[in-house]
């Protein structure tokens, strides 16, 4: 029995393979499946809903951040309850540029692994870029049924204008129904108390219904950390005990007057005195006498 050819239903079987073909290549890669063994840093990529692991963290000792004791010691405790398993907060850090914010959460990460037992599961640390904030439950979600115990970052965190993503940030710390994950804890660091300007909760105050209630609603976005630590201008004194450290940890050869001298006239002529410009006259110090930063 013959069987005739069927033009018609031929082109459609064709038409309908190359449109699978197309969708095919339209899909996004499989995602990988998350994998904290590959590093103990990474960087969350909101466009891919990924995390990338980073190789070498740019950081400096815990030795070597002065003039932080007080709030050193209280993030250090607080980081060591919650890699051991135990309560602890979130936590905003604020106040003065350049008094080593963000550094003292790398140095503290990085002081917390050194003390892990053999055996012992590092602490991972996580950043999130400020402008992937409204991605942050996705990647809460990732990390919840990991058994890593994970600190999420954010550098320089605050809000602005007509943003609102900081609504993200409420949901995946204390909001929302599944609520932050048990091994993860969030670090911020921010120029701003309550990580908004005066004028934008003064207009909410001016322009909303209920103004009381509108404020309210976004000064709460601060109480989702149960650490605020504060960072103030140095002292000159702290300015020099800075300098002093990083001049004997990378031995540094210099008659001490002339350090004294060079040291003050340099944060003279930048205005201001702080652990990045203790930091930034080292690095001109080192140059100049050609030593390498090492160690």
């Amino acid at each position: 029995m013959s069987h005739t050819a069927d033009p018609a239903g031929e082109a459609t079987l064709a038409a309908l393979l190359r449109i699978a073909s197309a969708l095919e290549r339209l899909a996004p890669p499989p995602r990988q499946a998350l994998d904290l063994d590959a590093a103990d840093a990474f960087v969350w990529h909101a466009a891919a809903a990924e995390l990338a692991p980073v190789p070498k963290v740019n950081r400096v000792a815990l030795a070597l951040l002065r003039g932080v004791d007080r709030v050193r010691d209280t993030l250090a405790e607080n980081t060591e309850r919650f890699a051991k398993g135990l309560p602890a907060n979130n936590v905003l850090l604020w106040g003065a540029r350049g008094m080593g914010k963000s550094s003292l959460v790398k140095a503290v990460h990085a002081d917390t692994n050194q003390r892990r037992a053999a055996g012992e599961r590092a602490l991972k640390l996580i950043e999130i870029h400020r402008e992937d904030i409204d991605s942050l439950p996705a990647l809460m979600s990732q990390l919840r049924a990991d058994p890593h115990r994970a600190i999420v970052f954010c550098d320089d965190l605050s809000f602005d204008g007509d943003d609102t993503s900081y609504k993200s940030l409420k949901a995946a710390l204390d909001g929302g129904v599944e609520g932050r994950p048990e091994n993860v804890v969030f670090y911020a660091t921010s120029n701003r108390r309550h990580l908004l300007p005066r004028d934008m909760m003064e207009n909410e105050r001016s322009t909303s219904i209920n103004p009381g209630e509108a404020v309210e609603e976004k000064v709460s976005l601060s109480d989702r950390f149960g650490l605020w630590l504060g960072f103030h201008k140095c002292s000159q004194d702290d300015y020099l005990a800075m300098i002093d450290g990083y001049v004997a940890h990378f031995g540094l050869a210099i008659d001490p007057d002339e350090l004294r001298r060079d040291a003050l006239e340099w944060a003279t002529t930048r205005g201001s005195r702080s652990g990045r410009t203790a930091w930034q006259y080292i690095q001109d110090l080192a140059g100049r006498l050609g030593k390498r930063l090492e160690g």
